[in-house]
Order: C-alpha cells, then sequence, then structure tokens
C-alpha cells in the first residue's frame, strides 16, 4: 500500500495536536499506574478493569478499548502465557508470581493515547523478571529509530536489533511474537501504517517531524507463534511459554523521539 513509493510518508501531527495527544497519553498513564496500585493476589482482572474506567472517566476521556470492535472493557488484562487482547474477568484471579500484561486507551477531545506494560504480582521466577526487563529495555531501545526522515522498518529493525542485544544483556532467550506488532495512532487508535517488531531497515514510509507511531514490543520465553481462543480475542503462545509486552505512543520530533503516554513515576 504505497510502500515501493519513495516519497510515501507517515502522517504528521501539528504541535498542538501532539499536545492533544499526549493529555490523552497521560490519563492512560494514570490509569496505568492504578490498575499496578490495585493488582495483587486475590484480585481478579474484572476489578482491575473497573480501576482504569473509573480513572479515565473521572479525567474526563472516554475508555478508548470499550466496544472497540465488540471489545467488552476497558483494558486488555493478560496474563502468563497470554500475550495480548485478554479478556478481563471476574474468574481469572491473580495469584503471587503471575505476570500480568495491562494495556490501555483512551480517549481526549477526539485524541487517542495507547500504552501498555507488564508487571509481575509479589516476585516472579527469575527468568520471568529477565523477560520482563528486557521487553521494557527493548521498547525504549527500539524507539530511538523514531526520529524524522527514518523509515517505518528503521523503527522495526532497531526493535529486533535491540531484543538480540537483550538477550546477552539480561541472559535469556527471547522469541519476536510472529504478526503482532505497532501501528499508526491518531484519532483512531489503529491507523496506517502497521509497524512490525522484526524486519529490514530502510523499508516503507517515510517518518517525518510530527509522525506518531504506537511502539509495542512483544516477547516470549519460547515460540514465536501464536493462536487466538475461541473467544475471538485472548492471543496465546502456542508453546505455553510467558510472554512480555511493553508499549508507548511515540512521536517523531525535530527533538527525538516524544513519549506522548508518560507515566511520570518509576517503570519499576
Amino acid at each position: 500500500m504505497g510502500f515501493r513509493s519513495k516519497r510515501k510518508k507517515i502522517a504528521a501531527k501539528t504541535p498542538g495536536e501532539l499536545d492533544a495527544m499526549q493529555a490523552a497519553g497521560e490519563i492512560v498513564g494514570r490509569a496505568l499506574q492504578a490498575v499496578k496500585a490495585a493488582a495483587g493476589p486475590g484480585v481478579s482482572t474484572a476489578e482491575l478493569d473497573a480501576v482504569a474506567e473509573q480513572t479515565i472517566r473521572d479525567a474526563g476521556a472516554i475508555p478508548t478499548f470499550q466496544g472497540y470492535q465488540g471489545f467488552p472493557a476497558s483494558i486488555c488484562a493478560s496474563v502468563n502465557d497470554v500475550i495480548v487482547h485478554g479478556i478481563p474477568s471476574a474468574a481469572t484471579v491473580l495469584a503471587e508470581g503471575d505476570l500480568v500484561s495491562i494495556d490501555c486507551g483512551a480517549t481526549l477531545d477526539g485524541w487517542v493515547g495507547d500504552s501498555a506494560w507488564t508487571f509481575g504480582i509479589g516476585e516472579v521466577a527469575d527468568d520471568v523478571d529477565k523477560l520482563n526487563k528486557a521487553t521494557e529495555w527493548v521498547l525504549m531501545e527500539g524507539m530511538k529509530a523514531m526520529v524524522p526522515d527514518n523509515r517505518l522498518t528503521d523503527v522495526s529493525h532497531a526493535l529486533e536489533v535491540a531484543t538480540r542485544q537483550a538477550e546477552n544483556k539480561f541472559g535469556v532467550t527471547l522469541g519476536i511474537v510472529e504478526g503482532y506488532g505497532g501501528h499508526g495512532i491518531g484519532r483512531t487508535m489503529h491507523e496506517d501504517p502497521y509497524l512490525a517488531n522484526e524486519g529490514k531497515s530502510g523499508r516503507g514510509p517515510i517518518i517525518q517531524e510530527g509522525s506518531v507511531l504506537a511502539i509495542e514490543p512483544m516477547l516470549t520465553l519460547g515460540t514465536t507463534r501464536s493462536e487466538v481462543k475461541e473467544d475471538g480475542w485472548t492471543v496465546v503462545t502456542l508453546d505455553g511459554s510467558w510472554a512480555s509486552h511493553w508499549e508507548h505512543t511515540v512521536a517523531a520530533t525535530a527533538g527525538g523521539p516524544r513519549i506522548l503516554t508518560p507515566r511520570r513515576s518509576s517503570l519499576s
């Protein structure tokens, strides 16, 4: 879809529009912080969903995920071998040692913020801790390629390179989930282009000042392959290995990458 054109560019937002997107993104950050604070052994993912929805609505925003293509909740809550799109449920109760990914979106004044992070419930196994720290690091390293005049797949390649570096840095073998990745974002949650989490550099449309992408590595302790469960949403690893998912909405600016979904506190 236009990738063969050397002049194709990723749509740009104005400085004012980036500020509006960050206002939405900051609400997402607050919702994620509130969810993490509420999470613990014995807490259901449905309870976490209620916390996120309340935080978003109290800020005057709308939960973007709620009703999106029929999705029934305000967050995706993906536990252990669930990679993404886990549906919050009263039946899914967190336990010590679990790893939970919370993906959240908020719409404010017509602009969308989208972000995800993964955290452990109490003490997690050593390899799980390494997986999660590595995935966060890969996001932070990969987004460094989100600068004007780079091409779309320069970000993909940076994420792939960072993943292989993370294996050595954290002492863990990582699988890059096939078929899932980031995306453009603005007045709707999913805009063109699709952003793969691996690939050769120098391809796809040009990133310009004001271009915005949701960058979201998804890594596992095993397979790169996944399947969707019967609910039509929940994506799990084929081999049952655990997964981590981190995401920020990021703008390319003359001063470098700008995170539009800041969380304002420690990511630990």
